[in-house]
């Protein structure tokens, strides 16, 4: 693709595979629905240099459980991208693409620095997500809301939304002095609704983005809820497609439109 690609055509997306991530396809079916081209690439293709993010306009680190959570969820992860990717990373973030990270993809985010780098600095690890404060792993639905003030690309037009949790490490927890960072650039792009915070999450926060919008992670899974019927109440609630996770991706591909 490189610097000549044509903003207006329809973006090439790589799904991140292999080691353990298990959302990857219906990461891909997500952006796929939305218009894009969505390519699952494995993770040694990228670092046996056969395949290259600098291909794609946006770069998706899926769910799952990447070298089976062994020291920390997406810990192993977080490392193989810094020191085994890390240069086309930058450059990627650097030319102006997207990256989302969805749960343990999030989880990854956080601990490689790639969020939410609040100083610019994308390596350098700020926040964490840890064990929930229940102690065990939660598989349920969560209501979001949004913050309209956020930058993050993928929230835009969102007010809030209904998605299924299913993590046993996602406890958000800032360093010292980041939440105030967090709050003064708008980068808590979702909390969890009053009442909802289903795992201890410092101020609800339930996904992030960096200060420029483009580099967004969330804990709740929208590539499961692409369609009305995946609602668990779809036959008594009037669901639409609006109400999907559906728009995540959406709001990604109509970045480049």
């Amino acid at each position: 693709m490189g610097s000549g690609w044509d903003s207006m055509a329809t973006p090439n997306v790589l799904v991140l595979y292999g080691h353990g991530i298990n959302c990857d396809r219906e990461t891909a079916y997500g952006f796929e629905l939305a218009g894009a081209n969505a390519e699952r690439v494995h993770l040694n293709t990228l670092k046996d240099g056969d395949d290259s993010i600098r291909d794609y306009q946006i770069l998706a680190l899926p769910g799952g459980f990447s070298y089976g959570d062994d020291i920390h969820a997406g810990k192993i992860l977080a490392v193989e991208l810094n020191y085994k990717l890390g240069d086309d990373l930058r450059r990627f973030i650097d030319d102006g693409k997207l990256i989302i990270g969805i749960c343990n993809g999030f989880q990854a985010q956080v601990k490689s620095g790639m969020l939410p780098a609040t100083d610019g600095d994308y390596r350098k690890q700020t926040v964490t997500l840890t064990d929930n404060d229940s102690g065990r792993f939660i598989d349920n639905w969560v209501y979001l809301e949004a913050n309209p003030e956020s930058p993050c690309v993928f929230t835009r037009g969102v007010d809030g939304i209904y998605l299924p949790i299913r993590h046993g490490e996602g406890k958000f927890v800032p360093g010292p002095g980041i939440l105030e960072k967090l709050k003064e650039n708008n980068q808590i792009a979702f909390r969890y609704k009053p009442g909802c915070n289903p795992n201890g999450s410092i101020d609800d926060i339930a996904g992030i983005c960096d200060p420029t919008g483009r580099i967004f992670g969330m804990m709740p899974h929208p590539e499961a809820f692409l369609f009305p019927e995946n609602h668990p109440r779809w036959t008594r609630e009037k669901v639409t497609v609006e109400d999907t996770g559906r728009r995540i991706f959406q709001n990604a591909v109509d970045y480049w439109k």
